[in-house]
């Protein structure tokens, strides 16, 4: 017997397939009755990128201020997403919102602090989206091989969406209504 969802990790990079993969990890709590906790990751700086800080912004405040800017950029544009999210959905779904838990934006190394947040929460699913490269190249970022590759939580990988879909998004974002499709 599979043991039951209870904790959906959802983890975002804020990208436009964020939002799709948001639905399914709405989906799937709605379905199973879990939990949602929202995961995104300021991927920390390297050594040479606060090296190059350090050498070029002398002020210890205004490096501050910065790397704080970072992380409540961060924290708005996934306030901003998650706004738009609610208010696109159905009504009838909204009554879903109460199934987030928790909402957290951290600065580390992205791979390890899923794979942590996961066995903090014991969570019985990790949902993240896939990436795009180019034009018609569809792959999955460094991030999500290596979750899935440590990972011993099941994780579901969203594939971007069809045309077709990213179209409809499109349409809800300008007009706040679905285009028909003729």
């Amino acid at each position: 017997m599979l043991p039951e969802i209870k904790k959906i990790l959802y983890c975002t990079d804020l990208s436009k397939n964020a939002s799709y993969a948001f639905k399914y990890a709405a989906y799937l709590a709605k379905q199973t009755g879990a939990e949602i906790h929202m995961l995104h990751i300021v991927e920390k700086l390297s050594s040479d990128a606060r090296i190059t800080l350090q050498t070029y912004v002398m002020s210890a405040k205004a490096r501050d201020e910065f790397l704080n800017h970072r992380i409540d950029h961060a924290k708005d544009l996934l306030k901003q997403r998650q706004e738009y999210f609610w208010d696109v959905l159905a009504p009838t779904e909204k009554a879903l919102r109460s199934q987030i838990a928790s909402i957290d934006v951290i600065e580390h190394y992205p791979a390890e602090s899923i794979l942590k947040r996961s066995k903090e929460l014991d969570v019985g699913l990790i949902i993240m989206g896939a990436h795009e490269k180019g034009i018609m190249h569809t792959f999955l970022g460094s991030v999500a091989k290596s979750v899935l590759r440590r990972s011993r939580i099941p994780t579901l990988i969203v594939p971007l969406p069809e045309k077709d879909e990213l179209k409809r998004q499109k349409a809800l974002r300008t007009n706040g209504s679905p285009t028909s499709s003729a």
